[in-house]
Order: structure tokens, then C-alpha cells, then sequence
């Protein structure tokens, strides 16, 4: 009985069995016919998908340059340099032309290396060993040429600006590694690095291209590069600015200082010197402090340079004209404070003064009278017009909007000390676009130092009617008027120049009051009678000497203008007596 029992599970464990290898082998079949159709759907139905997909596994382009900064006349200011660095693979070593005796025997002469130094870092125990870095392009060559499997030239670029420290704060800086960059070299990024009809290949596993009828030799053997960009900069100009500013700030002992030169017409900047300044070739070396354009980012009261603002501005609004008079006490109290003009002890009370009279002898009192025939509406509108208060828009990174109190704000003493440029803190960029407003018969426009084509011009320049033509040329005419009737050095022998000095008091950074040191400028343009440029010099924390306006900025002032109105070849607009 138990025998049979045995027998009737074992046929039934047999069946069972049986059905589970049936089942097993259906599914084994079905899972052959699924894999049939799918090869043959890779291999004749999406054949071409899956070659596409083979090709891009394999496809490799050569790395790209950036494209060249140049100035305005084709010199170049920042270019790529392509270098090599050189690695050994351990693990392909063998005993015969890739072992490191033979190695070393064959790259010591071309590296300019001892056989033993060189034998030496290639027996190091690291699986990729650097062997020498920065290796230029002919070097390179005969490296490659060798075909030493175990050597590999990984090829890098990096930044050059042939002119070294010219136009530093303009071009700004790029560093391959991190991909941070600064100045034009920030703003100018995506056109700089954008590559038209980029060329593709495939390359073997080992890197080596693969060449069919399609292939062109001469492409995969060039970099493709970025657009080149055009600055404004007329790099002999900015060397003159460079120069005398550099020389004047270390005759007087000076903090800082910049230089910036305009095209009045149109915005143009044509040079824009910054000192103390950088190579920055070398600009990871170099303090942060140096590298930041300070002209964009940091504010101070303008000063007696204010004042052409506020003359136009009460002219433009109808409340004086070219021939009014204004008094001038000499000095007036506004609550606890006392101001007076600079030269009170000389001339204590002026009395009715013209508006060529407030230039000339840099009126305080009298600004104060001029401002104060305009509400502080009325005032700051005007303000906001010559873009107070706001970024000018020019194309560097980094711009302050400055500071600029909102009329509801002002008091009598926002309200007076704003008329000669100590209610408002600007940037020295705003300063310069300002007064170009007024050289350019009352339009301000765009400042930029990118040369752009007429098609980017109309989308990235703006142009805006700050005040009438014909009170930009009163102004204009009185700020000549002033600079020719007196002695400043800023006076031109051939040209009508029309300008204004400023000096204003240092504020302290963290607390309210003054520093013992002053902030010199002056700005101006010619000539008059058809200005073609624009100039402002400022110089911050002077020490030796006397330290105003005319003493420190005049003299820059004046030897720039020179030699830009040599440079340029100017027409001169004033005739002598004797010519005459």
C-alpha cells in the first residue's frame, strides 16, 4: 500500500515537473522570437537611428577660443593663447618604446629637462603623472610626433592682453577655470565664446579623428573661435590719461584717481583710465580692491562741478536766462550751519552776481540763490532727467545708481547744499553723463565702450532730451565766458573750453562728518563752439601741495585736452588779437 502511494506521487511529481520544463521552454521560445524581432528591428528597420546614435558616441569637435578684444583702430587688447599640458598614463607602459627610459630619453631634450628629472616623475606611482605644464604649441608638436602611446598633450587656452595693464578695468579679466570674468570680458561673454558653423567629427576610443569623404582636414585641425569684439577705447589716448594721471597722483601723494574721455556726440568712451590699476594678465595675484572699477561702484559728493547742473536746470525750467543776476551774500546760515564761498575773506559780498561771475568764482551762496527758484520738485526732477540718481546703463558690470534723496525728503539744507554738490553722492561715470547732456545741445546719451553696429546701437543706446538746445548752448557759453575771463590752467590758447573745477570734502564711511582729505575734479569739453570731446578728471585724497580743483585735476585736465586736440586734429574755435 505505501509502495503504491509512492508511486502515485512520484508520477505526479513527475507531470508536474514536466508541465513547469513545458512552460519554461514556451517561454525560452518566445523570449528567442522577441529578441529576432528586435534585432531585426535594429538591424534593418531602425538601423539608421542607431547609426546616428554610433556617430554621436564618437563624434568630437576641437575646443574653442574666445574671440579678440581690439580698440577702435584694430589694436589688440585681449587674444587666447593655446598651450599644452603634458601626462604620462602609467598604466601603459610596456618594456619596449613606452617604458620610461625610452621615454625619458626621447621628451628630455624637447622639454629642455635632465634625462634623470624626467626619468624620475615618470617612475612616480600615481596612475596619471603630470609631467611638465604650459607647454607651447611647437613643443606639442614634436611631443606629438613621437606617437609614445603612453604620453598623452591635454590642450588648454588661457587669457593674454598684449598691452599689459592698458585699459585693465575696460577689458577686465577671464579665468578659464572657474569661468568668472569681469569688465567687457563679463558683458561681451556670450558673444566672445559664440561659435558660428562649429565644426564636428568623430574621433576613435583613443581620440584619433576618423576620416571619411565629409571630413574637412583643414577644419579639424583649427579652433573654432568666438566673435571678436570692438571696443570704443582709442588705446593712444588711453595711454595719455594713463600717464598724466598716474604721474599726478603720486606728485601729490593721492589716493586714486581716473580719467575718463567722451565723445559727447554720441557716448562713445575713448578712454577710461583707473588708477591705481592691474595686469591682468596676472589678476590672480592681484588685491580685490584693485580689480573693482570703483568709478562705477563707489559714490562721493560731486562738488562745484554740480553747479553747471544747477544753473541748467533753473535755466531750463524758465526761472533765470543767460543774462540774469543773482546775489551773493558771500555766506548765509541755514539752521545751525554757516556756508560760505571759498574766496569770502577776498571777496566777502559780492552782491548781485551774473551767471558767468558764478562759474568763474564758484559761487556757493550764488548756486544756493539759483536753486532756490526752483521748489524741490521742480529741482529733483531735473536731477532725475540728467540721470541722478540711476544707472547710466553703460556696458560694464558693477554700476551704482548713486544716491539721489527723494524731494518729499528735503529740507532746507538738503535743498541749498544740493545746488553746489553736496545734497547728492554720485558715481564718476553719472558725473560725466550728465555734463554730457549739455555738450551735446541737451541730449544725454548712453555712455558705452563697445562699438556697436547700427542695428545693436538702436536697441542698446538710448537717447533722451534732458533740456533744450538752446540752454545747453547758454550754458556752454557761460562756462566758456568763465574759463577764458580767468587765469585757470584749464584755459586754452586755441580753444574755447568750456569747464568747471570742483573740490568737495571727503565723508567718512561709517559715521557722519568729514575727513581731512578732499575729492579734486574737473570737467569740461571742446571746443565750445562745437564740442567733439569730453573730459573729466577726478582725483581722490590728495596730500601734497596745494589741493583744489584747478591745482590738482586743471593740470591733468589741461595736458590731456592738449594732446587730444593734437591727436584728434581738432579745429580750433578761438582767434587770437593778433589773427584777429
Amino acid at each position: 500500500m505505501n509502495e503504491r502511494r509512492k508511486r502515485r506521487e512520484a508520477t505526479k511529481n513527475q507531470k508536474s515537473f514536466d508541465k513547469i520544463l513545458s512552460w519554461l521552454y514556451i517561454l525560452f521560445i518566445l523570449f528567442a522570437v522577441a529578441l529576432i524581432i528586435h534585432l531585426f528591428f535594429i538591424q534593418v528597420i531602425d538601423i539608421k537611428k542607431y547609426r546616428v546614435r554610433a556617430r554621436n558616441q564618437r563624434a568630437g569637435q576641437n575646443f574653442s577660443v574666445r574671440g579678440d578684444i581690439y580698440d577702435r583702430n584694430g589694436i589688440k587688447l585681449a587674444t587666447d593663447k593655446v598651450f599644452y599640458n603634458i601626462f604620462a598614463r602609467r598604466a601603459d607602459y610596456d618594456e619596449e618604446e613606452s617604458s620610461p627610459e625610452n621615454i625619458a630619453k626621447q621628451l628630455a631634450p624637447i622639454l629642455n629637462m635632465s634625462k634623470e628629472q624626467l626619468l624620475k616623475k615618470l617612475q612616480s606611482p600615481n596612475q596619471i603623472i603630470a609631467i611638465k605644464k604650459d607647454v607651447d604649441r611647437n613643443t606639442a608638436k614634436k611631443i606629438a610626433k613621437l606617437h609614445l602611446r603612453a604620453i598623452s598633450l591635454d590642450k588648454k587656452n588661457t587669457r593674454e592682453y598684449p598691452q599689459g595693464t592698458l585699459a585693465a578695468h575696460v577689458l577686465g579679466y577671464y579665468n578659464f577655470d572657474a569661468d568668472i570674468a569681469n569688465g567687457v570680458e563679463y558683458t561681451e561673454k556670450d558673444k566672445l565664446e559664440h561659435v558660428e558653423n562649429e565644426v564636428k567629427f568623430q574621433r576613435t576610443q583613443k581620440g584619433k579623428i576618423i576620416y571619411d569623404f565629409m571630413t574637412d582636414p583643414v577644419a579639424t585641425a583649427t579652433n573654432p573661435k568666438g566673435q571678436d569684439v570692438t571696443l570704443t577705447i582709442d588705446a593712444a589716448i588711453q595711454h595719455v590719461c594713463e600717464k598724466e594721471l598716474e604721474k599726478m597722483v603720486k606728485e601729490k601723494e593721492a589716493l586714486r584717481g581716473t580719467v575718463i574721455v567722451m565723445n559727447p556726440k554720441n557716448g562713445e568712451i575713448l578712454a577710461y583710465a583707473v588708477y591705481p590699476t592691474y595686469d591682468p594678465n596676472n589678476f590672480k595675484t592681484v588685491a580685490p580692491g584693485l580689480i573693482k572699477n570703483w568709478t562705477l561702484t563707489d559714490v562721493f559728493p560731486p562738488g562745484s562741478t554740480f553747479k553747471t547742473i544747477t544753473v541748467a536746470s533753473a535755466m531750463d525750467l524758465g526761472k533765470i536766462n543767460e543774462h540774469s543776476t543773482v546775489l551773493d551774500t558771500g555766506k548765509t546760515s541755514i539752521g545751525k550751519w554757516e556756508i560760505k564761498n571759498y574766496d569770502y575773506e577776498v571777496h566777502p559780498y559780492p552782491g548781485h552776481i551774473s551767471l558767468e561771475y558764478l562759474f568763474e568764482h564758484s559761487s556757493n551762496i550764488g548756486s544756493i540763490n539759483v536753486a532756490k527758484t526752483m521748489t524741490p520738485h521742480e529741482f529733483y526732477d531735473m536731477l532725475k532727467k540728467f540721470g541722478y540718481g540711476a544707472k547710466t546703463g553703460i556696458d560694464l558690470p558693477g554700476e551704482s545708481s548713486g544716491l539721489l534723496p527723494y524731494w518729499g525728503n528735503w529740507d532746507k539744507g538738503i535743498h541749498a547744499t544740493m545746488a553746489y554738490g553736496y545734497g547728492t553722492s554720485v558715481t564718476a561715470m553719472q558725473m560725466i553723463s550728465a555734463v554730457q547732456a549739455l555738450a551735446n545741445g541737451g541730449v544725454r546719451v548712453t555712455p558705452h565702450v563697445i562699438k556697436y553696429s547700427p542695428e545693436e546701437e538702436a536697441v542698446k543706446i538710448q537717447r533722451t532730451q534732458v533740456i533744450s538746445q538752446s540752454t545747453a548752448d547758454a550754458v556752454t557759453r557761460l562756462l566758456a565766458k568763465s574759463v577764458n575771463n580767468g587765469r585757470s590752467i584749464i584755459k586754452m590758447d586755441k580753444y574755447n573750453v568750456a569747464a568747471k573745477t570742483g573740490t568737495s570734502r571727503k565723508p567718512k564711511e561709517n559715521s557722519s562728518g568729514y575727513t581731512p582729505f578732499t575729492y579734486t575734479s574737473t570737467i569740461g569739453y571742446l571746443p565750445a563752439s562745437d564740442p567733439q570731446v569730453l573730459i573729466y578728471v577726478m582725483v581722490d585724497s590728495a596730500r601734497v601741495g596745494a589741493i583744489w580743483g584747478n591745482t590738482v585735476a586743471g593740470p591733468v585736465f589741461h595736458e590731456v585736452s592738449t594732446q587730444i586736440a593734437r591727436m584728434m586734429n581738432l579745429k580750433p574755435d578761438k582767434v587770437t588779437p593778433k589773427e584777429n
